[in-house]
């Protein structure tokens, strides 16, 4: 079953990775499994050179963590984290940012890369086995909002106090950019796995990539992407009440109607940031209504809590 990835990680150093070659004789099959962005991170390959394929496509994911790494001190978001402006920043960094920013809009603000705030005493209270107070909620509310973030190719600057997280698209953006570079070498018929799915083509073997789904649902992805969210599906409390899904309007887990959801896109970024707005959402038609706003996306699941 697709499970959810960690989004609460503690390092997103890349992992030792491995190449692992399947039973039947001959077969140029191979699975690399190493980490990005603080998930697992898996890429099935069937190709002659499979294993410097997987040697490029690890350089790409740490050249990516260089710059869109919450966790890497030296990454370009940590710096404008910790500095409020970052001159000239890369390219990827202010392409997966402008697609936050559609989703955003999309979402009517659910989407919103500055809760980075909140998460963090969110984080800090569940350390102490706490919640945050109210009064600390409110004063963190303040330095929330993408209104507040100003952004062009000479600059990203952001309010005193701000700060960003990719939680909720960058998996998704390594997923597409990884799957640019294999595409780009003429390669297809490969399944990208960053915790969230991005399929080049279909099955080697033929046929469509088949996926079960956190609902219990299933979907086909062929040149597609797939990203599920769920609410509850990492939390702050060992209760398992305070999902990992902050709401920027109110500061708080997300009390969502949504066991878990999830989308296809194009694009497994795109995917990703709206299947995480999605868990915000009241009801499937505002799920629909959002997704609308994006070319070829659906809705393959909204599950709801009272299907439990």
């Amino acid at each position: 079953m697709l499970t959810r990835r960690r989004l609460i990680a503690i390092s997103a150093a890349i992992a030792a990775s491995s190449l692992v070659g399947r039973a039947s004789a001959g077969s140029t099959a191979r699975l690399w499994t190493g980490q990005a962005l603080g998930a697992r991170a898996s890429i099935r390959l069937d190709h002659p050179q499979a294993e410097a394929i997987a040697a490029r496509v690890l350089a790409e994911i740490d050249r990516l963590e260089k710059i869109l790494s919450l966790y890497r001190a030296d990454s370009a978001l940590a710096r404008l984290n910790r500095e409020g402006r970052l001159e000239a920043p890369p390219f990827e960094l202010l392409e997966c940012l402008s697609t936050a920013a559609a989703v955003h809009a999309a979402s009517g603000g659910r989407f919103d890369p500055t809760v980075q705030p909140l998460w963090v005493i969110w984080a800090e209270a569940a350390a102490a086995g706490k919640r945050p107070s109210d009064a600390a909620i409110e004063r963190t509310r303040r330095h929330v909002g993408w209104e507040k973030v100003a952004m062009d190719p000479a600059a990203i600057e952001l309010a005193p106090g701000m700060a960003l997280t990719l939680n909720g698209i960058g998996q998704g953006y390594v997923a597409d950019r990884v799957a640019a570079l294999l595409e780009a070498e003429g390669l297809s018929d490969i399944l990208i796995d960053t915790g969230e799915f991005h399929a080049l083509g279909g099955r080697p073997e033929g046929g469509a990539w088949p996926m079960r789904l956190e609902s219990g649902g299933r979907v086909e992805l062929r040149q597609r992407a797939l990203a599920t969210s769920a609410p509850l599906g990492t939390t702050f409390d060992q209760a398992g009440h305070d999902g990992h899904i902050l709401d920027p309007a109110t500061g708080l887990p997300a009390r969502s109607a949504w066991r878990s959801v999830s989308i296809t896109a194009p694009s497994a970024a795109v995917a990703d940031a709206l299947s995480t707005a999605a868990c915000l959402m009241p009801d499937r038609a505002s799920i629909i209504g959002m997704t609308d706003r994006f070319a070829n996306v659906r809705c393959e699941a909204a599950s709801p809590i009272s299907s439990l």
